[in-house]
């Protein structure tokens, strides 16, 4: 009696066995993304920053003051301001150890105030070197005019420069310089998440098929009816009884896999095309020639008779060869289901990336080309 069991036992084993082969696997080429690596999230932004100062302690590569007022008149200025009246004396300032300088920064989003940020200073006078210099405290502004950081620091700028009496040799920009967290927030930038009961999240590349599955996959994992598409960039996110801050990082660790465009890009200038995974090309004859024509000038010398009063002349003597070559044949390149085959039907025809550029384009005329043609 145990050997019927134990055959049932082998026969149930097996059937799942078939039954877990014909299930549909995921392909290994599917790309699946998180939420948060191909949205943004409503409010939570950047800020650029800018203010104008000045960098100190250059040995000598500083703006000439005779030939950058700014630069002068922003040195007096600062000096006044530091008690030190040389405006209404007639003096003449020599020095070049000072420069006028740009000072850029990026705020992110959630800083607080006292936290510190990187900056980047790079000159606007006629400086040629800043190496070595320090930048003097320089307020930074956003685009609403109020001040967000102030920047103060030494500056390193990964570069150098050398000159001699017959040449000189310039490794990077010696004119601009980054200071690590050289400058201390001042003023927050209020961020409020959910405010209204409703966040908003921008997908970065705008697709109503992406959009959906995002949809999908929050209702069915979070909330049903929480979130809903827009229009192709924008979904919005229903928080009403629920903690922004936990709920969209549930939502941006979620997992979708994004759908792209059937597009072709090509650049002319480098010779690169980018094929997206949905490109088909329906099938299509193509006939590749191959025609190089070379030009040669042999002049050869005519020399004048013995005893003769003649000159000696150059005659011009052109050679033109052309070569058609013996590629020029028929070629069919089937339509195919995936990317592979479509490159590799094109590789079967010993087409190079110059020449595939041309064939796309006449393809894309015939419209045989399943997909947006983008040439740079």
């Amino acid at each position: 009696m145990q050997v019927p069991c134990f055959r049932r036992i082998v026969a149930l084993v097996s059937t799942a066995f078939l039954l877990i082969g014909l299930l549909p696997f995921p392909s290994a080429s599917a790309a699946i993304v998180r939420v948060k690596d191909i949205v943004d999230y409503e409010g939570v932004r950047d800020n650029q920053l800018v203010g104008y100062g000045l960098v100190v302690g250059l040995r000598g590569t500083g703006d000439r003051l005779t030939n950058t007022i700014f630069t002068r008149e922003t040195l007096i200025s600062m000096l006044n301001r530091l008690g030190v009246n040389i405006r209404d004396r007639e003096v003449q300032l020599q020095t070049h150890d000072v420069a006028a300088v740009m000072v850029t920064a990026t705020l992110p989003p959630f800083s607080h105030g006292g936290g510190r940020i990187d900056v980047t200073v790079s000159a606007v006078g006629d400086a040629r070197d800043l190496a070595g210099g320090t930048l003097l405290v320089t307020p930074l502004q956003a685009a609403d005019g109020e001040v967000y950081a102030v920047a103060q620091g030494s500056l390193v700028t990964n570069a150098f420069a050398a000159s001699g009496a017959a040449g000189g040799m310039t490794q990077n920009i010696p004119t601009s310089g980054h200071i690590a967290n050289g400058a201390v927030v001042e003023r927050e930038v209020p961020v409020n998440l959910g405010a209204g009961g409703i966040i908003h999240l921008s997908l970065r590349n705008a697709n109503f098929t992406t959009a959906n599955r995002i949809v999908d996959v929050i209702n069915r994992s979070i909330g049903r009816g929480m979130a809903r598409v827009d229009d192709p960039r924008t979904i919005a996110i229903d928080l009403s009884g629920r903690n922004a801050a936990t709920t969209l990082y549930r939502i941006g660790d979620l997992s979708i896999e994004p759908d792209t465009m059937a597009k072709v890009i090509v650049d002319e200038a480098s010779g690169t095309i980018v094929m997206g995974d949905n490109v088909r090309i329906s099938t299509v004859a193509i006939a590749q020639g191959n025609l190089t024509i070379q030009v040669t000038e042999l002049p050869v010398a005519s020399q004048p008779g013995p005893f003769s009063n003649g000159t000696t002349a150059i005659l011009p003597r052109t050679q033109i060869a052309a070569n058609t070559g013996s590629s020029n044949r028929l070629g069919i390149l089937r339509e195919g289901p995936t990317l592979a085959s479509l490159v590799a039907g094109m590789n079967a025809l010993g087409m190079g990336p110059r020449d595939m550029i041309g064939i796309l384009q006449a393809i894309k005329a015939d419209g045989a080309l399943q997909a947006d043609l983008e040439v740079r």
